[in-house]
């Protein structure tokens, strides 16, 4: 039964009802009604898989030309100015063509198409009741940021001590752009008070550094969001301690043994810390910003990744007079872009016997330390003074935290 014919024509007829059951529902009664529902999707899809049956694509093109033409006279004295009928019955002909040949396919896009007409009320109120014009414009320009401009940058290192790698950096512009837009929708759904909280512990596992700051151009921006953002910004260190822990116990789960007092009494620091600004947030009485705003900052996000190509180079620099001199200036060299990076490598050294899992402890807490230090920079860079004064005690807590029992671990 599959494999005949018949199983493609009842699916090529199934999925025409499908679409039309909705236009069926809306096209009115009476002899205003509109003129195609679940009958006419019905019969044009099973027209479609006819003719692709009988003469293939040449008739299956001057098939879906027929029902164009029908189309236009049946619509022509229509006042409505929609065209979504008209494009769902010239699609109909062709989902029953390919229904022959790919029924799994011819399904999906059946029913996607079915989904796009009942999602009329829906997508017009959100479009126009929801998203401002604001919204928009940064939707086009992320767009333009992450599909246009950062497939065309070259993956390759050049400039000064070949540190710069313009589609990486460009990634942080991406990233940026990206993590202030979900923050911005966490806002708009949960409130400053609950959403920037959440949308921050969630992109630090993303990126920590950019969350931060991210978190710190929308304090920057709306005031009334600062304990929210701090306690975002925050709270995303905590991803980096479990972001950490988890790529141990995948690499080195000695080092991992090693490492977890001081991880978790980081984390535990970090999460107290942030935990105290969103509670604070929450029980405060001051008004939320009713103004929704833009989604992101564009001048923060490229100034953002001017200071990590600052950096680089910087860090290229000290790499170059130092040299490889030891395992602990690399890891906190490397520890100013990426802590994870460095961690890595120096868990691949204690898999490899090359290090001890004590002796991995230091240089880690080196390349977290000097990421500490580069998340100062971007809290300082693009935030107020008032972030900047919040969220920097709270990134050194946490991090002599770690050093402290670090210590006590080491030391026994």
């Amino acid at each position: 039964m599959i494999a005949s014919p018949w199983f493609n024509f009842v699916i090529a007829l199934a999925l025409g009802m499908l679409i039309g059951l909705e236009r069926e529902r809306s096209k009115g009664e009476g002899l205003g009604r509109r003129p195609a529902g679940i009958r006419t999707f019905g019969l044009v899809a099973l027209f479609g898989a006819i003719a692709a049956h009988i003469g293939g694509v040449a008739l299956l093109a001057l098939a879906t030309g027929g029902v164009i033409v029908l189309t236009a006279l049946s619509y022509s004295r229509d006042p409505d100015p929609g065209l979504t009928t008209e494009v769902g019955l010239m699609a109909a002909p062709l989902l029953g063509g390919l229904a022959m040949s790919d029924t799994l396919l011819a399904s999906a896009l059946g029913v996607a198409v079915a989904a796009v007409f009942a999602s009329k009320m829906p997508l017009h109120r959100f479009v126009k009741g929801v998203l401002t014009d604001a919204e928009v414009n940064d939707g086009l320009v992320f767009a333009v940021v992450s599909v246009v401009i950062w497939p065309q940058l070259p993956d390759r290192y050049i400039g000064p001590f070949q540190a710069l790698n313009p589609h990486s950096i460009w990634l942080l512009v991406v990233l940026v752009l990206a993590l202030g837009a979900c923050g911005h929708a966490a806002t708009r759904l949960l409130g400053p008070r609950f959403g920037l909280p959440i949308a921050g512990l969630a992109s630090g596992f993303v990126s920590s550094t950019a969350t931060i700051g991210s978190m710190a151009g929308r304090a920057a921006k709306d005031p009334a969001s600062l304990g929210g953002a701090v306690a975002g910004a925050t709270l995303s260190t905590v991803a980096t301690f479990v972001q950490m822990a988890l790529l141990l116990l995948a690499i080195s789960a000695p080092t991992l043994i090693m490492m977890a007092p001081a991880l978790a009494a980081g984390g535990v620091v970090a999460a107290i810390y942030g935990l105290a600004f969103a509670v604070a947030g929450i029980s405060s009485t001051s008004a939320e910003s009713s103004e929704p705003g833009r989604a992101f900052s564009v001048a923060t996000a490229f100034g953002l990744a001017a200071m990590m190509a600052v950096m680089l180079v910087a860090g290229a620099a000290l790499k170059n007079w130092l040299g490889e001199t030891g395992i602990l200036a690399g890891a906190a060299v490397a520890g100013f872009v990426d802590t994870h990076s460095a961690a890595i490598s120096v868990a691949s050294l204690a898999a490899a016997a090359k290090l001890t899992p004590r002796e991995a402890v230091l240089p880690i807490l080196a390349a977290m330390t000097t990421n500490v230090i580069a998340k100062t920079g971007m809290a300082l860079a693009a935030g107020s003074h008032g972030f900047a004064l919040r969220i920097v005690p709270g990134l050194l807590l946490s991090i002599a935290a770690a050093w402290a029992v670090a210590a006590a671990v080491i030391l026994r």
